[in-house]
């Protein structure tokens, strides 16, 4: 009998620590990891013991609250303070991409500045991450909501990397409508992209489905194009790590190919994205920093090299999507289409 993973959650406060999934072990080993200091989740995040952009920010959020609780200067409020901007800035540096750890920190340093004293300065910091982990639950799920009116039962539909329940609070946000279909027996045939070179495909997503009972088909990222074409795929959905004021798309290295490809078939390009994902202080996609990652990603396989030693390796994270080749973006607020500019600043 399937297991329901939406009840899984990848990321918990456990009072004195907090609990992770650590999604780098997955899909051979279920292991939750226990972070008890501020260099403990600086690592996680790094390392993509978590990733997906809103659970990136609830660790976050969850760090720096953790840090808070371990001040012990109870009447040294100003270097309480200091301290504080200095660890924030410190784990905005674990992941330059995603947009939602920076807005989840930004969000509790706003909240502390209600403070008086170190004592309500450690609740009140700790009361706003746990409010971003259970406002995030419900964006995910308004987000599937939205994402199922798109999809008929029977319909093949693509997608890339993980953006699933583990990336999130709970339901994801690209598979948040493939849960909701499941809720009220509605079926659809995905079909995941292995997402190299760290395979979120085909080590997370195709578990994640498969524990709940969805229809998943694995493919290799260049079988993409042959696959849309004989298996008849009625729609790509992705995520996202930051969207622009104008609607280009930072994403999972790789997403801008099947974007092209979309096009190119005639189907709908869909990215499920929350509200806090979108950057309205970025123009154009142009200026959304892109993560560069260990070489051995893409030379070594379970650290046995594979490529000619000594070769050069470019290992981006991440790429952008023009715009232009989103059909729409779906959010907890609803579906946006056409003018992403204005749309997006209406709904921010």
């Amino acid at each position: 009998m399937a297991t329901d993973t939406t009840t899984i959650r990848s990321v918990e406060w456990k009072d004195d620590h907090i609990l992770l999934l650590d999604q780098q072990k997955l899909p051979h080993v279920t292991e939750f990891i226990k972070l008890r200091t501020i260099e403990d989740v600086w690592e996680s995040i790094h390392s993509l013991k978590v990733r997906g952009a809103p659970a990136i920010g609830i660790t976050a959020a969850f760090g720096l609250a953790l840090w808070a609780q371990s001040f012990k200067e109870k009447e040294n409020f100003l270097g309480f303070y200091y301290e504080l901007e200095e660890k924030k800035s410190y784990l905005e540096g674990s992941r330059p991409t995603a947009v939602n750890l920076a807005w989840a920190l930004a969000r509790l340093f706003n909240r502390f500045s209600q403070a008086a004293t170190v004592v309500e300065g450690q609740a009140l910091l700790l009361e706003e991450a746990l409010t971003i982990a259970k406002e995030d639950e419900e964006v995910c799920r308004s987000i599937g909501e939205h994402g199922a009116e798109l999809f008929q039962s029977g319909d093949s539909v693509l997608t890339h990397c993980n953006a699933g329940g583990i990336a999130t609070a709970r339901y994801g946000t690209a598979l948040a409508p493939f849960y909701i279909l499941k809720e009220k027996g509605v079926d659809l045939k995905v079909f995941a992209t292995e997402t190299r070179p760290v395979l979120q495909g085909a080590r997370l997503t195709v578990w994640e489905l498969m524990q709940a009972g969805i229809d998943v088909t694995l493919i290799t990222d260049n079988m993409a194009a042959h696959t849309i074409a004989e298996k008849k795929i009625a729609a790509i959905i992705v995520g996202a790590d930051r969207i622009a004021a104008n609607g280009d798309t930072a994403n999972k290295i790789g997403t801008r190919g099947l974007a092209i490809l979309a096009k190119a078939f005639n189907i709908p390009f869909y990215v499920a994205s929350p509200l806090s994902t979108i950057d309205l202080a970025i123009e154009t996609g142009k200026e959304i920093p892109i993560e560069e990652r260990n070489t051995e990603e893409v030379s070594h396989l379970n650290g046995i090299e594979v490529a000619a030693k000594g070769v050069k390796v470019f290992n981006p994270a991440f790429d952008v999507t023009p715009n232009e080749y989103i059909t729409a973006i779906i959010t907890e607020k609803g579906i946006i289409r056409g003018n992403y500019k204005k749309q997006l600043t209406l709904l921010k």
